[in-house]
């Protein structure tokens, strides 16, 4: 008998469907993967940008995390959005419980696509400490990079990109994905830094107002294909090809007033 291929997102839920949970497991499911899902919190949100947040107690989300574990076997982690500095410890927590080592993807958001603060600064260096240590490979776009290092300006050259990767790598994560969506130019630059070696992965940049939901989708793309078994860089290149294929799908269609969303379903990769 066949088995799935699992994927646990943790993360906060989307009622638009555009981005957190709700794009993860749509993400999941094109991947040919079995999508799993633990809520950090509730959003009143939509394509004009995030209305309201709603956490969710501690306590709920360690019984989501443990009634899935103990029935499930997972394959990979997907975490997005986490909102607090209680939220971090409880996370890095439920991971030391994790049975068979699974890859874990550490999406570091910082804010909404629209600056709407998603996490506390105070909060920053907690996850820095507690879960990047944990994490297989971390995926923070330009913004979120100078953020975390305490940089003045965004790293905008080659060089500068691959030096911040370099300081990220020391916090203790195995491998680091700076995401250059934000750089200017007409090409998306991405830098991974994985097993000490640079590999950058670049295309042209498609022109949208739909991204809303993008770095979710990527990084889910990211974990479904390391779930399946591929190396970190080739779960980079085939998520960035989705991802692209995605945003190219997600342009013809309107949904909602302001930056809407992709369309994970554009193809079924199976």
């Amino acid at each position: 008998m066949k088995t799935y291929t699992t994927v646990l997102t943790i993360a906060g839920s989307d009622g638009s469907g555009g981005a957190g949970i709700q794009a993860d497991i749509k993400t999941f499911g094109a991947m040919g993967c079995y999508g799993l899902s633990v809520i950090t919190a509730l959003t009143a949100q939509n394509t004009m940008g995030v209305h309201a947040i709603y956490p969710v107690d501690e306590s709920c989300v360690a019984a989501q995390f443990r009634a899935i574990a103990s029935d499930i076997p997972i394959d990979a982690v997907k975490i997005g959005m986490l909102g607090s500095a209680g939220m971090i410890t409880t996370i890095s927590r439920l991971l030391s419980e994790l049975r068979g080592n699974p890859p874990v993807i550490l999406d570091t958001i910082l804010a909404s696509s629209r600056g709407t603060p998603l996490l506390p600064r105070d909060a920053i260096q907690f996850m820095k400490e507690k879960l990047f240590p944990l994490a297989s490979l971390i995926t923070p776009n330009l913004p979120e990079t100078t953020i975390l290092l305490g940089l003045k300006d965004a790293p905008a050259t080659r060089e500068s990109i691959e030096e911040a990767a370099m300081k990220l790598l020391e916090t203790g994560t195995a491998s680091v994905l700076i995401k250059g969506g934000h750089g200017e130019g007409r090409m998306c630059c991405d830098c991974l830094l994985h097993e000490n070696r640079f590999f950058w992965f670049s295309s042209k940049k498609i022109t949208t107002d739909n991204t809303h939901g993008t770095g979710c989708t990527l990084s889910s793309a990211i974990a479904a294909f390391m779930a399946k078994g591929e190396t970190t860089e080739n779960a980079v290149e085939k998520a960035k090809t989705y991802l692209n294929e995605a945003l190219h799908a997600g342009a013809t269609y309107r949904l909602g007033n302001g930056n809407g969303p992709l369309f994970q379903h554009c193809r079924q990769w199976r």
